[in-house]
């Protein structure tokens, strides 16, 4: 009976045992599982907080010039993206290119720059190197950082090239216009200094490679190389920067017959063009759908300012062009596309204030960045007002203070934006009913809410408001930095140089 109960304990044991130990081998498998889900939970999560970003910018594209904005150019790929995206329909840059690339990069105005004006090719200067870029940032932050297309923000110094600035790869031209085909770039002021201009990561590419490419295709080729080569486990920043549709006008013949019916030949050629940017466009997301990217990629769309009517450029129904201040010259055609906003938003239409300053904290906080150690930002994070249609932050814009805008009629000019009101001092062309003398002589008020198109100067109606807004121009005065327009610098010349335009210091 004894030796029945002892076998009756082993046996009870030995059972407990098997099932201690076949629950604590379910339990690790089961934590493992648990384990392998939660880091997949992880990881996706991850991968929806770093989308992937694609900005283009199109260099003189106006107002009028996009078919969603009812334009003669045919645009599909555009008008398609941004009527299932938010077009930002209250989202101003700079007049010139410059400056408003400087501001992109940075989130900080130009008069914290220095960049009040285009940079010749020959100038020797730059975005100061204390300014970290949005490629900085993001490559902080993790991302894989790539530039093709138009630089324009100075390269005397190897240390200012895009490669020395956040990108890990760069492949375009450095200086301001080119030949489309040729690559070919002769500096605006002094005609003797002609050279190629096409860079790859921080060489002359190899020229006879390219020449005779027209560089919108070309970009657009590299861009696809980029996407087609990149590593899916890490997020991806692409800014490209087209050269279309700047002068000179030049295009294949595919896309100038289809605009016979435009009997002005310039803007019969810059329609071409923009058909052709728009074709590439189009490409280029098709290459981020083969490889599954485009349903975790933020599109930005923008113009660097107004269009320029002497070659082929519509600002219509705003007033002005490139180079003023007027509405046509820098209130921008710019929009978002992503899945990221979610369904609910596209076709949105936003006429919230933004600024091209607002595009640096926006996407480095978007990224999952960091902007602690940031100098004074002028940008604002923008992301709710884009994918929720909220009140945006920005109530003011400094749409600029030019201290050397020709000098021989005023000393200065300038204009800002306060909620729905605009000033604009010492601003000439034909459409100014002023006087062309000193900043006071020369003042212009608009409400651009109920006068988008600036015909009705209220000045003397409200000296009050006119006061205030003088004021706060001058609070911006004070903490302005020098504006860089240095003397060009002949040992620039390419001719020094194997034939291009390159770092000379």
């Amino acid at each position: 009976m004894r030796n029945k109960r002892v076998l009756l304990l082993v046996m009870t044991f030995l059972t407990c045992k098997c099932l201690i130990e076949m629950i604590t081998i379910r339990a690790k498998t089961s934590e493992a599982v648990h384990g392998d889900v939660l880091k997949l939970v992880r990881d996706l999560k991850g991968n929806r907080s770093a989308p992937h970003i694609l900005f283009i910018i199109a260099d003189d594209l106006g107002f009028n010039d996009v078919g969603y904005h009812g334009s003669e150019i045919k645009t599909p790929n555009l008008d398609t993206l941004a009527t299932t995206g938010v077009r930002l329909e209250n989202y101003y840059v700079q007049p010139i290119c410059t400056p408003t690339r400087g501001q992109l990069l940075t989130g900080r105005y130009q008069i914290h720059t220095g960049l009040h004006w285009v940079l010749w090719p020959a100038t020797p200067t730059g975005l100061s190197l204390d300014n970290p870029t949005i490629a900085d940032k993001l490559r902080e932050a993790g991302y894989a950082t790539h530039m093709v297309g138009k630089w324009h923000l100075g390269f005397y110094k190897a240390d200012y090239l895009p490669t020395r600035r956040g990108f890990d790869t760069y492949f375009g031209f450095l200086s301001g216009h080119s030949d489309y085909y040729t690559h070919v770039t002769g500096n605006y002021q002094e005609k003797v200094m002609i050279g190629y201009d096409l860079m790859e990561n921080d060489k002359p590419a190899n020229i006879s490679k390219y020449n005779g490419t027209y560089s919108t295709h070309l970009f657009g080729s590299k861009v696809k190389d980029i996407i087609n080569g990149h590593d899916l486990k890490k997020p991806m920043f692409i800014y490209l920067s087209f050269q279309a549709v700047h002068a000179p006008l030049q295009v294949p013949y595919k896309y100038l017959r289809q605009y016979s019916q435009i009997k002005d030949a310039k803007r019969r050629q810059y329609a071409g063009m923009v058909t052709c940017m728009d074709e590439t466009i189009g490409d280029i997301v098709e290459a981020m759908k083969k490889r599954r990217m485009w349903e975790n990629t933020l599109l930005i769309f923008s113009t660097d300012n107004g269009g320029n009517p002497n070659v082929g450029g519509s600002n219509l129904p705003l007033k002005g062009t490139k180079s003023t201040l007027w509405e046509g010259g820098i209130r921008a055609v710019g929009f978002v596309h992503s899945f990221l906003i979610g369904h609910k938003r596209n076709g949105y239409v936003s006429n919230e204030l933004m600024h091209v300053t607002d595009w640096f904290p926006t996407l480095v906080n978007l990224a999952g960045g960091d902007l602690k150690d940031n100098k004074q930002l002028d940008g604002y994070d923008q992301w709710q007002t884009i994918k929720y249609g909220i009140r945006s932050q920005r109530q003011e814009i400094l749409h600029n203070i030019d201290p050397l805008y020709n000098n021989t009629y005023y000393t200065r000019r300038s204009s800002i934006r306060i909620g729905a009101w605009k000033i604009i001092i010492g601003q000439l062309g034909p459409d100014s009913r002023k006087k062309q003398s000193t900043d006071l002589d020369n003042v212009c008020l608009f409400n651009i809410e109920s006068d988008p198109f600036e015909q009705k100067d209220l000045s003397e109606q409200f000296p009050q408001i006119v006061e205030n807004m003088l004021q706060r121009l001058e609070e911006y005065d004070k903490g302005s930095v020098s504006c860089q327009i240095p003397r060009v610098d002949s040992r620039a010349n390419p001719a020094y140089h194997d034939g291009f335009w390159q770092p000379w210091q």
